[in-house]
């Protein structure tokens, strides 16, 4: 077993057995059964997760039913084998995860994020390689971002030439799945500055992952540091990520478009909690003359609102999924920019809900419904963390200066 000194709370154990296959993973067909096998794991993954996430315990049997399922293959390209279902459908699997675990809906982003890296900045080679460990439940984590750069797109991790290869130095934050990851893409720099993704196993010498991530919120993604102490790399492992980013491409739009479907998930978690509370706990108001919570009509208004809103970010979403799935199909400026642009506007969207929702459960469900041992804050601090990953400021500018100055989107992940 590997032993993990964490930083916050107590140590935990990752056992070899996480990383270990004794069958591939189911292959998904349609769009229809990628949903129906979501469906099927939320019912299971949601009967703990309140405990998981009060004490902070990494979902080790969870991932690996999530990755042996087959959803973290359903983009991969039809051509190589896989479902390459609509993002839509996507989507749909994201926020049905993340309704009863926005944790664990949350570790599959950078691996699909990558998937699309694949299709796009991988040799032949490397796709029909790479494809086919996805296929069979191969987990990818990510080394991407670091904690102290000027930018989050500033990076001081370096690729270097050896008389071996190449090698790979730096620290890294941020890694949410890394710890549970088979594979390890790594962002570095080469001399050029020019950023490429590094593919290592998890075992590769030099490779120090630590679980010190102590975010208050999305406490189970254990999205903290990976240490790179001259980390060899294969070249044939050497993916030239920055060229997705060189041309129009829906490679941003669809990292961000993941990340927007986990913020809906949460928000639609939030109000199904906040529903049965009302139903089954909440006191109706003593000035209201009624029996029941549940008719009070402010408390009515209320709940439509929040379905309205959060039907409104769901629709926005599915949009932009449509959107991507065109930019893939005719990869245009035009069809990448509206992408860009409709997933800026369902980050928002999500965004908002979520942070309602999760403020909303606790004014209409009433006093008790703050208790600890309830552990209904999770909604607000898993709602809270993880809307920060972009901040959506900034999505307002990018739509706004679109369409008053026709200035084009921004390239790169966070748009």
């Amino acid at each position: 077993m590997t032993s993990l000194n964490s930083s916050y709370g107590r140590s935990q154990a990752v056992p070899l057995s996480v990383f270990e296959q004794t069958k591939d993973a189911q292959i998904i067909r349609s769009d229809e059964e990628a949903i129906e096998v979501a469906k099927q794991l939320a019912q299971e993954f949601a009967q703990e997760a309140s405990e998981r996430d009060r004490e902070r315990r990494l979902p080790l049997n969870e991932i690996q039913q999530f990755s042996q399922s087959g959803l973290w293959a359903i983009t991969v390209p039809k051509q190589f084998g896989g479902a390459q279902v609509k993002y839509r459908t996507l989507a749909e699997v994201i926020k049905t995860i993340a309704s009863v675990d926005p944790s664990l809906a949350q570790l599959p982003q950078n691996h699909l994020a990558f998937i699309e890296h694949l299709r796009l900045d991988a040799k032949p080679e490397q796709q029909q390689f790479f494809f086919n460990l996805v296929l069979r439940g191969i987990r990818f984590g990510n080394a991407f971002s670091e904690k102290h750069s000027k930018t989050v797109a500033d990076l001081t991790t370096k690729l270097e030439k050896t008389e071996q290869g190449y090698e790979i130095n730096g620290k890294k934050f941020f890694a949410t799945g890394a710890l549970l990851a088979h594979w390890i893409p790594i962002v570095a720099v080469n001399e050029q500055g020019q950023p490429y993704a590094a593919l290592v196993p998890r075992e590769t010498s030099g490779v120090n992952i630590i679980n010190d991530w102590s975010g208050f919120g999305q406490r189970t993604t254990a999205s903290g540091t990976v240490e790179l102490n001259q980390v060899p790399v294969r070249e044939e492992y050497l993916v030239p990520i920055y060229q997705a980013f060189e041309r129009p491409t829906p490679a941003g739009a669809i990292s961000q478009f993941i990340q927007a479907a986990v913020d809906a998930g949460i928000a639609r978690g939030a109000i199904e909690e906040t529903i049965q509370y009302v139903k089954n706990h909440s006191r109706a108001w003593v000035d209201s003359g009624l029996e029941k919570a549940s008719d009070d009509p402010y408390t009515i208004a209320n709940i439509g609102d929040l379905k309205i809103k959060l039907r409104a970010a769901e629709a926005v979403l599915d949009l932009a999924g449509d959107a991507i799935d065109q930019a893939i199909a005719e990869t245009t400026e035009e069809h990448v920019n509206q992408a860009t642009l409709l997933v800026a506007e369902a980050k928002v969207l999500t965004t908002e809900i979520a942070i309602l929702a999760a403020n909303k459960l606790f004014e209409l469900s009433g006093t008790r419904s703050t208790l600890s041992e309830l552990n209904l804050d999770r909604h607000w601090r898993n709602a809270r963390t993880h809307t920060l990953h972009d901040p959506v400021r900034w999505k307002y500018h990018i739509v706004g200066n679109y369409y008053l100055n026709g200035v084009q989107p921004p390239r790169h992940a966070w748009s």
